[in-house]
């Protein structure tokens, strides 16, 4: 993996993470921080994912590109979906919820 595949993975995971806080409607239950965190962690996976399957020498750089914006959307969206699907322990405080 190249410095320039790192720098991008970054650069895309960043601008995931930012773009995923904005377009998802409704209140966040997760913090920005850790939304930017999971888009980075997961456009790097991305790029890893792309560097074992495509051995190409001269591959178009558009495959690492989609593959790490498929990647990091698809966290994003799994950990603020998750974070406000989460219940309240206390039965009390949903059944004000419920009610």
């Amino acid at each position: 993996m190249t410095g320039s595949t790192l720098v991008g993975a970054l650069v895309v995971g960043l601008a995931v993470g930012a773009v995923g806080r904005l377009v998802l409607p409704g209140r966040k239950a997760v913090p920005v921080w850790l939304t930017l965190a999971l888009g980075v962690a997961a456009a790097l996976l991305g790029a890893i994912v792309v560097g074992l399957v495509d051995r190409r020498p001269g591959g178009s750089p558009l495959l690492p590109l989609v593959v790490q914006t498929g990647f990091a959307a698809v966290a994003v969206v799994l950990a603020v979906v998750a974070a406000g699907r989460q219940t309240s322990p206390d039965p009390a405080a949903r059944r004000k919820e419920e009610v």
